[in-house]
């Protein structure tokens, strides 16, 4: 299919599919309508041309879909009954499809796909299929799972919606708040799978890295004003910025041994002013304080020029607004940076006596890669061989795999 009517596609997905709830109220329904009103669209556009008036086209045979999906389910008299309704409705002048409203509806989309009913990992699926546009093999390709596993998990995700009585409406004032914590981590967790794929051939997945960009992006034109969202995107377009650096054909490249000249200049730009005009506001969060890191990172035109002391300071400060064993890991990393990697060292034993850093299936690959490199830099070289062999034993991602094996044959 033309990547040009591909991308269009996938921006109005989102708003044919919050025509359709609106109209019927059926998010499990109309997300199957939208997926078959894009299917013939794949194929009708190419040969037809791109009608005048896109979401209109898609909303009408989505409509037409609804209707018959509607009916099709002749066991349950209730739905059969909103059948009816539904029939009778596109009979009516004021609710048939006429021409598409303008409204954005990507950002209702988003807090319903994160409803506190569901699992993270079922609002992140449902938010990659519905609002992102994924498939569904595109999706279980992200997670390392069969296809058929993930479609079973989204059509669970949907029934729970219709369970929980989920209805397309605005955000409001009293359940704003919470509601965006969920859409941002979605979205946060988007992004990092993208960034470093849990499994595969490939480091990245720069599908994934480029929709949680473009769905940042939708929710900072909606809500310009809240410094977290903005930070959220300062991070991913800063974090991105390195990404033509991180490997050398299919070889991975670390931070420090990067060529910084291959970094991407626009986003820095763009990421670096988001953050300042998020950091003005006083407002500190831990999506900018991420932002924050990676903007001293983006600062440093060498290794040797990246001002770690302060790094350092500020993953201690998003420890204090965030205690993850992540966040506690990475300034692990600073502190060893900064201050040496004996007393990195001291502070992974410590945080390990703690907090059991080495045991959270989260990042325990990520501990052993951690202190292999800082066993290496002290000179125990045998330890750090036996901890890169653990740690690439506990990544399914053969790029990170063949890194951390290679620096184990090296020693």
């Amino acid at each position: 299919m033309n990547a040009d009517i591909e991308h269009l596609l996938r921006i109005e997905a989102p708003q044919v599919l919050g025509a359709l709830v609106r109209r019927f109220g059926r998010f499990d329904i109309a997300e199957d309508a939208v997926q078959e009103a894009l299917l013939a669209a794949s194929r009708a556009w190419p040969a037809d041309g791109v009608p005048e008036n896109p979401r209109s086209w898609l909303i009408r045979i989505g409509y037409r879909r609804m209707v018959d999906l509607l009916r099709s389910d002749q066991a349950r008299r209730r739905r059969e009954q909103e059948a009816g309704i539904a029939e009778l409705a596109m009979l009516e002048p004021a609710r048939q499809a006429g021409p598409a409203q303008e409204t954005d509806d990507s950002l209702a989309l988003l807090l319903l796909c994160c409803h506190p009913a569901l699992s993270a990992t079922s609002q992140v699926a449902l938010t990659l299929r519905a609002v992102g546009g994924l498939t569904t093999a595109e999706i279980a390709h992200a997670y390392g799972t069969p296809e058929n596993t993930m479609g079973t998990r989204i059509s669970r995700a949907k029934q729970q919606l219709a369970r929980a009585g989920a209805r397309f409406t605005p955000p409001t004032d009293t359940d704003r708040d919470s509601r965006m914590a969920a859409v941002t981590q979605v979205l946060y967790l988007i992004f990092n799978e993208g960034y470093t794929a849990s499994t595969g051939a490939q480091l990245a997945r720069v599908d994934l890295t480029s929709e949680a960009i473009r769905l940042t992006r939708m929710l900072h034109r909606a809500l310009p004003g809240d410094a977290e969202v903005t930070g959220l995107l300062a991070l991913m377009l800063l974090t991105e910025s390195r990404r033509p650096a991180r490997t050398s054909g299919d070889e991975l490249v670390p931070l420090d041994e990067q060529d910084r000249t291959k970094w991407h200049p626009d986003l820095i730009r763009e990421g670096t002013e988001l953050i300042d005009s998020a950091w003005k506001r006083r407002e500190v969060g831990p999506y900018q304080l991420q932002a924050a890191i990676a903007a001293v990172h983006a600062a440093a035109t060498s290794p040797e020029e990246t001002d770690w002391p302060q790094i350092a300071a500020l993953y201690l400060w998003l420890e204090r607004l965030n205690p993850t064993t992540p966040v506690r890991l990475s300034r692990v990393v600073a502190v060893a940076k900064a201050y040496g990697p004996a007393r990195g060292l001291t502070l992974l034993d410590d945080l390990n006596r703690r907090f059991q850093l080495d045991q959270d299936p989260l990042i325990r690959q990520r501990e052993r890669a951690v202190r292999a490199h800082l066993l290496q830099m002290t000179g125990d070289a045998a330890g750090a061989a036996r901890l890169y062999r653990e740690a690439a034993a506990l990544t399914g991602n053969q790029v990170e795999q063949r890194y951390l094996l290679d620096r184990a044959d090296r020693l």
